[in-house]
């Protein structure tokens, strides 16, 4: 299971990075910002005139991915910790006293 956990959170960062570049790729809706400065007019040359809806669909789907698989990993380690008390793999519990022990002050020998 913590394979799993592994992969599926090397692909949560993935899915992270690419929605990072597609909303940065994206134009804003008054031409001009970050969109244009990353290539947005490169966006049009590759995906043809309809880039904007190429782009929303883009960032929808990785925003349901990011989303669902946040959840998943979420789950995923909840159900690693309940497994791990149940059997004994987790680390054990040490009580411990909640403060420090008082210590006593030094005795000052009184002058005559």
């Amino acid at each position: 299971m913590s394979i799993l956990l592994n992969i599926l959170t090397a692909v949560l960062i993935l899915i992270s990075l690419f929605l990072i570049l597609v909303v940065l790729a994206q134009k804003a809706k008054t031409d001009g910002g970050v969109g244009g400065a990353l290539g947005g007019g490169m966006t049009e040359a590759t995906f043809g005139a309809d880039t904007s809806n190429v782009l929303s669909k883009a960032t929808i789907n990785a925003a349901i991915a990011f989303f669902v698989l946040s959840f998943v990993l979420y789950l995923g380690h909840i159900y690693v910790r309940k497994h791990a008390i149940a059997t004994g793999d987790a680390l054990p519990s040490i009580a411990a006293p909640a403060g420090r022990p008082a210590i006593p002050a030094p005795v000052v020998p009184k002058k005559p």
